[in-house]
């Protein structure tokens, strides 16, 4: 099963450091990171792919334990 999420955030140390754990969890990158600008702040955002065991996925699953 192939498990995906988007994390967004200020482009700043801190959204580095939640995709960098995510990378080192095994988290895939998938596609280009995304950019704009909300007036005040640039606002990052990075797709990230898993592959897991298990074949049937449920509204049930917390991406936050992979």
């Amino acid at each position: 099963m192939i498990l995906y999420r988007f994390i967004t955030g200020p482009d700043d140390e801190t959204f580095c450091k939640r995709v960098s754990e995510s990378l080192n969890s095994g988290w895939k990158l998938h596609g280009s990171p995304a950019l704009t600008y909300d007036g005040k702040t640039p606002i990052a955002g990075q797709a990230l792919v898993k592959e897991v065991k298990g074949e049937n996925f449920s509204q049930d699953i917390d991406l936050k334990t992979y």
